[in-house]
């Protein structure tokens, strides 16, 4: 897959002797195969299971920025990603449950202890996922793994947080 990529010099990581290509590259295809089977896990297309998981994922995202800008002190990991603070990732973890609730609220599809569970997973495990992304990108002495959407990191970027909450999700919601 990544061979053909432009710049897949920037991948080097997943050939360094010390990693299992199968390892790097499995979590992204689980992640993937996951998020196509949330919205069917009750039978029928549920568009807010799905689609739940990425607003729950871009409200932790975008608040624990703004918490950590605005009041973030103590960094969380600085060896993998030093502009991390534990202040924006409480931030970010409180705004999610939040927003847990106002989804059960107008969606419904499931019940709140599940939505708030679901909101749990999202911010916990999609922050583990955005901290192996950076992980992955100190290895291979990259800053984003793209272009496409400057400001943002690239693509991948924006998923991270997804493809590792998703397999988490859909064992939650299969329960």
């Amino acid at each position: 897959m990544f061979l053909g990529l432009k710049g897949a010099e920037k991948f080097k990581f997943i050939y360094d002797k010390r990693s299992n290509p199968l390892t790097i590259l499995g979590y992204q295809i689980l992640g993937f195969a996951a998020m196509s089977y949330i919205p069917f896990v009750y039978g029928k297309f549920e568009t807010f299971l799905i689609l739940g998981l990425f607003i729950l994922i871009w409200v932790n995202d975008s608040f624990a920025y703004l918490t950590g800008v605005s009041i973030g002190k103590t960094k969380l990991i600085p060896s993998i990603s030093p502009n991390k603070s534990v202040e924006g990732f409480v931030g970010g973890f409180v705004a999610t449950i939040i927003a847990s609730y106002l989804l059960y609220r107008y969606a419904g599809v499931i019940d709140l202890y599940h939505w708030l569970l679901y909101g749990v997973i999202a911010s916990i495990i999609g922050s583990v996922g955005d901290l192996v992304q950076s992980k992955f990108k100190r290895i291979a002495g990259v800053k984003d793994s793209g272009n496409i959407m400057p400001g943002h990191g690239g693509i991948y970027d924006r998923l991270d947080s997804v493809l590792y909450a998703s397999p988490f999700v859909l064992l939650l919601l299969s329960l």
